[in-house]
C-alpha cells in the first residue's frame, strides 16, 4: 500500500514535505544525491521546514528485473508526495522510446502536468559559447506544452516490414490545452521585469495546428495588456537565440519545438550540466516533478564527473514551487557563488569533481547570509 499521507503539522513545528525521489538511470543517481545532500543544507540553514524523502529505485534496472518502469501502481505511490524529484531516464541497452513511455512520460501524463518551465540563464563564472554575451544578457524562461502536441502518443505501425509499410505520428492540439499553457506563459511573461513573451509556432508549413496556437495566442493576449508579444516561426527563433539573446525573455512552444529550443538555450547559457526543469500541474491537484534536462549521459556515468549544478538549480525550482522561496533564493545565492569561484565541473572548462562541487555548494549554503 502507498505511505499514509502525513497529518498537519501542528502549529509551531517546521513544515515537513515529502519528497519522492526516483534517481532513474545512468548519472540520474549521482546528481539526485548531490542534489539531496544540498537540500538538507538548505533545510538545516533555513529551519521553518523539513524533508521525508522516498526513494524509488524505478528505472531501466528495474525494467530489466520486472519487465515494467515503475509498479502498476506508481502513480498512487507518487500521489502521496508534495513533489518529484526525477533524475534522468534512458539506457544504451533499452530503446529510448521504450524507457520515455515507461517512466518519465506516465508520471507527466497521469499527473496532467501540463506545463514544463525551463528557465535558462547565464550563471557567474560561466562563459557562454556566444560572442560577447555574459551574465544579464541571456535570461530567458521557455514555457513548453508538456501533455499534448506531437508527443500525444497518437499514431500507429501498419503493413511492418513490406513495402508498404507506414508510420503515422499525430499530433494533437485542443483548445483547453493550447488555452491553459498559453495563459500560463502570459502569467509567467507578466511576472517577469520585462513582461514579453514570443510564441514560437509554424504556422507558415503547418497550417492546421499551428494556426490554431496563433488564433489562440492572439485572443488570450487580449487578457494581459500589459505584456509586450510577438511571433516566431521555431528556425527563425533558433537563429534569434543564437544572434539576438537580448531581445527574448519568456518563450511559449509545443511540446516538441520547446523540447529542442529549451536544449539549445542551455547549450548556449554553457552546458545542459546547468539546466532545470520543473514539470508543473499549476492547478495542484498532483505532485509536480522537477528534473535536471540533461539526461541520463552514460557517457560519463560512474566517472565522478557530472555536473550537479542542474539538479541544484531544480532543487531550487521545487522549493519555490513549494512555497519555500526564502529557501530556493538562499540555494541559487550559494551556487551563483560556487560558480563565480571557479569551482567548475569539466562541461563548464573546469576540473572539480561532482562532490567537490556539492561540498563547496554546501559550505556556501551554511555560510550564506538570509
Amino acid at each position: 500500500m502507498p505511505p499514509a499521507i502525513p497529518s498537519a503539522t501542528p502549529p509551531g513545528t517546521p513544515k515537513e514535505y515529502r519528497i519522492a525521489s526516483i534517481p532513474a538511470d545512468g548519472i540520474g543517481p549521482e546528481v539526485i544525491s548531490a542534489g539531496l545532500e544540498v537540500l538538507e543544507a538548505v533545510a538545516a540553514r533555513d529551519g521553518g521546514f523539513t524533508l521525508k524523502v522516498d526513494h524509488y529505485d524505478w528505472g531501466s534496472n528495474w525494467y530489466r528485473r520486472h519487465g515494467m518502469f515503475m509498479p502498476p501502481d506508481g502513480l498512487a505511490w507518487l500521489r502521496t508526495a508534495d513533489a518529484i524529484y526525477f533524475g534522468a531516464v534512458g539506457d544504451p541497452d533499452v530503446p529510448d522510446h521504450i524507457s520515455l513511455w515507461g517512466l518519465r512520460l506516465p508520471i507527466c501524463q497521469g499527473f496532467d502536468q501540463y506545463a514544463n518551465v525551463r528557465p535558462t540563464r547565464i550563471l557567474p563564472g560561466v562563459t557562454s559559447p556566444l560572442r560577447d554575451v555574459g551574465v544579464g544578457d541571456l535570461d530567458w524562461v521557455i514555457v513548453r506544452e508538456n501533455s499534448e502536441g506531437e508527443y500525444a502518443g497518437h499514431g500507429g505501425r501498419a503493413h511492418r516490414g513490406m513495402p508498404e509499410e507506414v508510420a503515422t505520428e499525430t499530433a494533437i492540439f485542443t483548445r483547453r490545452g493550447v488555452e491553459r499553457i498559453m495563459r500560463f506563459a502570459f502569467d509567467i511573461a507578466r511576472s517577469r521585469p520585462r513582461k514579453l513573451l514570443t510564441v514560437v509556432t509554424k504556422s507558415n508549413a503547418q497550417r492546421h495546428g499551428m494556426v490554431f496556437w496563433d488564433e489562440i495566442a492572439a485572443l488570450v493576449s487580449h487578457d494581459y495588456p500589459d505584456v509586450t508579444w510577438d511571433k516566431e516561426l521555431v528556425d527563425a527563433m533558433t537563429t534569434r537565440m543564437v544572434r539576438k539573446p537580448q531581445s527574448i525573455d519568456t518563450v511559449v512552444a509545443t511540446n516538441l519545438h520547446a523540447d529542442i529550443l529549451s536544449d539549445l538555450a542551455a547549450a548556449l547559457a554553457g552546458s545542459l550540466g546547468i539546466a532545470p526543469t520543473g514539470n508543473i500541474d499549476p492547478e495542484r491537484r498532483s505532485p509536480s516533478m522537477f528534473e535536471p534536462i540533461h539526461g541520463s549521459a552514460f557517457d560519463i556515468t560512474g566517472k565522478g564527473i557530472a555536473n550537479p549544478v542542474a539538479s541544484f538549480w531544480t532543487a531550487a525550482m521545487m522549493l519555490e514551487h513549494l512555497g519555500e522561496k526564502p529557501a530556493a533564493d538562499l540555494l541559487m545565492r550559494a551556487v551563483e557563488q560556487v560558480c563565480a569561484a571557479g569551482i567548475l565541473s569539466p562541461d563548464l572548462g573546469g576540473k572539480a569533481t561532482t562532490q567537490e562541487v556539492t561540498r563547496a555548494v554546501v559550505e556556501a549554503v551554511r555560510g550564506m547570509n538570509r
